[in-house]
């Protein structure tokens, strides 16, 4: 029988013991947020990983857990300092407290959270992108595309209850020079992790009626800051990019640009301003015929009367 038995308690005991003497405080730890819940009583409870750059392969997991009174605060804090939501597939770097349950083993105690490692990563993730879609050579397809002189058939991509189609109907239909237009809504997610998935398919929809759509506008307008990284996307970005037809944003935010802003035929701040952009266009081309109609009425006034001049001289 051998002599130094322990039980699993013991052992674990032992464990959370060693483990409290060599994490007695607090340290950072920079990792991906894989899995994130928050349940009814407001403790959020998270998967953290550590995943290689290249292959992608999990190199390490653990659980965490953000207790409520800490979540309270360190949500709205890390979400107004980046502009980006506290959910999965970011990464973070936050300061934890190592602990070792003799049943539920290990987890980390998050206890504060460093934003301006999020905000670094969220650019360099944005640059990658953007660089990748200059390589692969669809950086500047969508915007050397020709804008067509009166794009009055118009495919709308947006949610039906975004804030701005509404305000983007009104002003395109109620137009002082009661221009008309053509508009066809493919419904579409606007926020969320469904975002550029569900945009990617409405874009898909229109490709099938490529021929007779003059213009695709993406609008979405009135929504959260929060919600912009999710047309920071790779897989969106190239199919706005390559697109056979000129694309025009309006997601509603004033400071910042998108990738997809970035690769659009045209990028307007709001809805309502590409309302006014394709408003103004049929304008200033019905005030150019206008003024080829008045030309030509002049030109040919005066060719009639140097004619009857000709005619009326005596032979």
């Amino acid at each position: 029988m051998k002599e130094s038995q322990l039980s699993l308690l013991e052992l674990n005991q032992l464990i959370k013991d060693t483990l409290d003497d060599a994490f007695a405080t607090p340290v950072w730890v920079k990792a991906e947020i894989s899995e994130m819940t928050v349940n009814r009583t407001g403790h959020c409870y998270l998967e953290l990983v550590d995943v290689d750059p290249s292959s992608k392969e999990v190199l390490a997991r653990a659980r965490a857990t953000i207790w409520s009174y800490s979540f309270r605060m360190l949500r709205p804090y890390f979400e107004t300092t980046t502009g980006q939501s506290f959910t999965q597939g970011i990464k973070i770097l936050v300061s934890v407290k190592v602990e070792y349950h003799p049943v539920y083993g290990m987890s980390l105690n998050i206890r504060d959270i460093d934003p301006s490692y999020t905000m670094g990563d969220m650019a360099r993730k944005r640059r990658e992108i953007i660089v990748q879609l200059q390589e692969d050579g669809v950086y500047d397809m969508n915007r050397e595309l020709e804008l067509p002189l009166v794009p009055q058939r118009v495919a709308i991509i947006s949610s039906p209850t975004a804030a701005g189609l509404q305000d983007f109907m009104d002003q395109l239909n109620n137009n002082q020079r009661n221009i008309q237009f053509y508009t066809k809504l493919f419904p579409a997610v606007m926020q969320g992790t469904e975002t550029a998935g569900s945009i990617i398919n409405a874009l898909e929809l229109v490709f099938q009626y490529e021929d007779f759509f003059d213009v695709v506008c993406i609008i979405r307008g009135g929504g959260a800051q929060l919600d912009l990284a999710s047309f920071d996307n790779y897989e969106l970005a190239y199919h706005v990019a390559q697109f056979p037809v000129p694309v025009i944003t309006g997601i509603g935010h004033d400071k910042d640009e998108t990738v997809i802003d970035l690769v659009a035929h045209t990028k307007m701040k709001t809805p309502t301003a590409v309302a006014e952009f394709l408003i103004n266009g049929a304008e200033t081309f019905e005030q150019m015929l206008l003024e080829l109609e008045a030309r030509f009425v002049v030109w040919f006034r005066n060719d009639w009367t140097r004619s009857k001049i000709i005619w009326s001289r005596p032979r």
